[in-house]
């Protein structure tokens, strides 16, 4: 059998079914680490709860929701944005935090009366929002509080405001993955089908497990816009409450994170008939062929077509610039839910490096199958490791740079590894083409930085050299490219903004009306008014 036996893992031997490594011509059957089970006791996971993949992940991207969590500070805390869920509104959902800050006392005698007053105090703080979601935590959960009772009697005192309740305790599942489940069916039941939404496009989606990370979903947002499709809600990043309480309208469901949200997806298909669709927003070939799916289901192919050959056209220079300065980079591909296989095989194909290793803290088995079927022969695939693993796994495997998370990322930095920071980005956004360009760009930065070089001296008793000279990026990148590459005329470094999303807001859009079929012109500012419902 091919599984890896970690030294460090070698007296807990419920490990070793966890770690395989991937040998030539295998199947999946033979090269599949268990996943998505309990933590085993005493491996010390860096996994995070139910309660976190609830609100954390899926809920609090909304962007004009108070996210209030029913527990102790530190859970509502810990869980406050850390990764840049950014929206167009003035990203009211990362500054501010809301907890009932559940003490002893409370414990045992009950919290459901503070709640009640903290909810209300809540919206006296911020009028202008009127809507809210509640979070059960594991604290609240065992004291037995009914939260859904006391949203009610809130919501007959103030008829203006409406409360969604998730009841997610952080020992609700194995993982965050048993709260992306648990989020997703709770606001299908409670909240979808409770709108009417207003439609202004021949072509309308839900586009579903999308949290804009530093503008993701308005970079998509744009593409879908230039086809002439309204997103009739985005689940969750950039999205309004009210018009995630409409996605029983749309007419396709766009898919882009199937580990966190492929729940609703599925229960909306099964319970208003709306067909689900995978896309990858990762890559120029696999955003393309996603362009192009979309495309073709409305029978609009040809804008799409448009598309991809307009952003190829401006960006693929650039992206290969990268891809020749790449080759040959080893990476540990250890990022969270659906990127594990959404980059896979796109950064060896389209960047040229070469991934070492893949893991997951909380993915499923057909992630790591995806995920292990699309890296090389010879990576190792780890499920659920912790930092003694992970380190073990740099030591041996001797990558270049690791795409993580920043509690793994600053432990690889401690050992002489650069990381990019797959969760929140570096200098994101990620997706569409330019994103893949500044991507690349950051593995460039990052693999190639002269002060990188430089920890590697240990000034207690290296020499420090004096013969080296000013040295760039560019001097070691290209110290062994072929001449012809170095001077290609046709390649260039990334052109693209520090921020670029400013510039999409403000773009108009032509729509195809629903009755008419007539192609009339959306200002982007139009299109938030009619999408948030007031006009």
């Amino acid at each position: 059998m091919p599984y890896h036996q970690f030294k460090c893992s070698e007296c807990i031997p419920e490990r070793l079914k966890h770690a395989v490594d991937k040998g030539a011509g295998e199947e999946l059957t033979d090269a599949l680490p268990l996943g998505y089970l309990n933590t085993i006791p005493g491996t010390i996971s860096e996994r995070g709860c139910a309660y976190c993949g609830a609100k954390h992940v899926i809920g609090t991207p909304m962007k004009d929701a108070i996210h209030l969590s029913h527990g102790p500070v530190g859970c509502t805390y810990d869980t406050w944005q850390t990764k840049r869920y950014i929206s167009d509104t003035g990203c009211f959902q990362l500054k501010y935090t809301f907890a009932s800050d559940m003490k002893e006392a409370h414990v045992v005698f009950g919290a459901e009366k503070m709640l009640k007053k903290n909810i209300v105090e809540a919206f006296k703080a911020f009028p202008n929002i009127k809507r809210m979601t509640i979070y059960q935590t594991c604290a609240s959960a065992l004291i037995g509080d009914d939260i859904n009772a006391i949203a009610e009697e809130v919501m007959s005192e103030l008829p203006d405001v409406k409360i969604f309740v998730c009841n997610s305790p952080g020992f609700a599942g194995p993982s965050q993955s048993g709260g992306h489940h648990k989020i997703n069916l709770a606001w299908l039941t409670q909240m979808v089908g409770t709108v009417e939404p207003k439609i202004y496009s021949k072509y309308v989606i839900n586009y579903v497990g999308e949290y804009n990370i530093q503008g993701d979903q308005e970079i998509m947002k744009d593409y879908f816009h230039r086809m002439g499709i309204q997103i009739l809600s985005s689940f969750t990043g950039n999205g309004r409450f009210d018009d995630l309480c409409g996605m029983h309208r749309a007419q396709l469901n766009v898919l882009e994170c199937a580990r966190s949200a492929e729940y609703i997806c599925d229960e909306l298909r099964a319970r208003y008939g709306i067909p689900r669709m995978d896309i990858d927003g990762f890559g120029f070939e696999a955003l393309s062929d996603s362009l192009l799916k979309i495309g073709y289901f409305f029978g609009i192919e040809d804008r799409a077509r448009a598309i991809i050959a307009e952003e190829t056209a401006r960006w693929k220079p650039e992206l290969d610039w990268y891809a020749a300065r790449l080759k040959g980079i080893k990476v540990c591909l250890w990022p969270g839910g659906s990127k594990l296989w959404h980059w896979a095989h796109s950064i060896h194909k389209e960047m040229g490096v070469e991934v070492v290793s893949v893991y997951t803290k909380f993915g499923h088995q057909g992630d790591m199958e995806k995920g292990i079927s699309r890296c090389e022969s010879g990576a190792l695939a780890i499920d659920d490791p912790n930092e003694l693993e992970a380190l073990e796994a740099m030591y041996s495997l001797k990558p270049d740079i690791i795409f993580t998370g920043k509690r793994p990322g600053e432990v690889a930095k401690k050992i002489r590894i650069p990381y990019l920071n797959a969760h929140a980005y570096h200098n994101g956004p990620y997706k569409g083409y330019e994103g893949w360009v500044r991507f690349a760009r950051d593995i460039y930065n990052a693999v190639y930085s002269p002060i990188h070089k430089l920890s590697f001296i240990d000034i207690s008793k290296d020499e420090i050299p004096a013969d080296k000279g000013f040295a760039t990026q560019q001097t070691y990148s290209d110290a062994g490219l072929p001449d012809a590459v170095k001077n290609d005329e046709n390649l260039r470094k990334c052109t693209s903004k520090y921020d670029p999303i400013p510039d999409l807001r403000e773009k108009t859009y032509s729509f195809p009306d629903p009755d008419t079929e007539k192609w009339r012109v959306i200002p982007n500012e139009e299109l938030s008014r009619k999408n948030s419902g007031t006009e």
